[in-house]
């Protein structure tokens, strides 16, 4: 499974230089091979480079992304060694001790130099080995929701009220900065873009984390309502569209999706269509079957669906 590890770079001034002018001509590279493959038809990787390969080998690029052969690790150390249009780098780099593991253990070479907000990054690529997959002895049933973020069968409840709250409290920050429009204020608001996003990340990533350790301690797999194109079917009022598309339910069945594979821990995704009606074994509706919808979701997943 292919992860990617971000690792914070802390060149100097000239340094910071460098990197910018060699993104720059690789910006203008990229510019220039999109334009090639339209103008020709091509559509073949393999052809692109050929076709492309003199071009870029003129601007002083290799037909390569980021790899080892433009990056040397020293990781006991926490540098990197980057090639530059102005030779090469050396800098320190900054990453968590399970990352740094991560990197050592798992790297696979290709590497994407990314300049945000004033920092400099690698990401670089792992390819971090799968469990073996076991089989379920029954499923954890998970209801998604925006007031409780998920809900499983058993009872426990991740509330999104602090995550709400949060969100609601830099919506009107927001709107407050920009009704200003001084310069201070956009600085503000430089400042704290994406900074829900990260929060909401990370909130996504504990709970995911949660659910997906739960399920390996009772041998259980994970069963998640699809709620692909929820948005598009849902009619709310004005007020209530923000906190609806704002929720970040895909973010979260993507990260549970990451981490069971990483446990060895079975997913399964099902219609939350009348979960709450339906009886799992003879699947007759009514609104009287008397069951909690996260546990409905774990027995249609029981009786309908296949691990993926």
């Amino acid at each position: 499974m292919k992860l990617v590890v971000p690792v914070r770079l802390y060149p100097g001034a000239a340094d910071q230089a460098a990197l910018r002018d060699t993104l720059t001509l690789c910006n203008q590279a990229a510019g220039l091979v999109s334009a090639r493959a339209f103008e020709m038809r091509v559509t073949s990787r393999q052809s692109l480079q050929r076709l492309v390969y003199g071009d870029l080998k003129a601007m002083g690029l290799s037909a390569q992304p980021y790899d080892d052969r433009c990056l040397s690790w020293q990781l006991d150390r926490r540098t990197v060694s980057i090639w530059t249009v102005a030779g090469r780098l050396q800098m320190r780099f900054r990453c968590s001790a399970a990352q740094l593991a991560r990197l050592r253990d798992h790297r696979q070479g290709e590497s994407d130099l990314v300049h945000r907000d004033g920092t400099w990054y690698l990401y670089a690529t792992c390819d971090v080995p799968e469990a073996e997959p076991t089989e379920p002895a029954g499923f954890l049933g998970v209801d998604l929701g925006i007031v409780n973020i998920a809900t499983t069968d058993d009872g426990r409840r991740h509330s999104g009220k602090y995550l709400n709250r949060q969100r609601h409290r830099a919506r009107h920050l927001r709107a407050k900065l920009q009704a200003k429009g001084t310069k201070a204020a956009k600085r503000l608001l430089k400042k704290r873009a994406r900074k829900e996003a990260r929060f909401a990340a990370d909130v996504n990533h504990v709970i995911a984390k949660r659910i997906v350790t739960e399920a390996e301690r009772t041998g259980r797999g994970i069963a998640l309502e699809d709620l692909t194109g929820i948005r598009a079917r849902v009619r709310l009022r004005k007020p209530q569209r923000v906190t609806l598309h704002s929720w970040a339910f895909a973010q979260l069945a993507q990260f549970i999706a990451c981490k069971a594979r990483m446990a060895g821990v079975a997913v399964v995704h099902v219609d939350p269509a009348y979960t709450s009606r339906m009886c799992s074994q003879c699947r007759h509706t009514s609104k009287r079957t008397g069951l909690t919808r996260p546990r409905s979701v774990a027995r249609r997943a029981a009786s309908l669906s296949t691990p993926t």
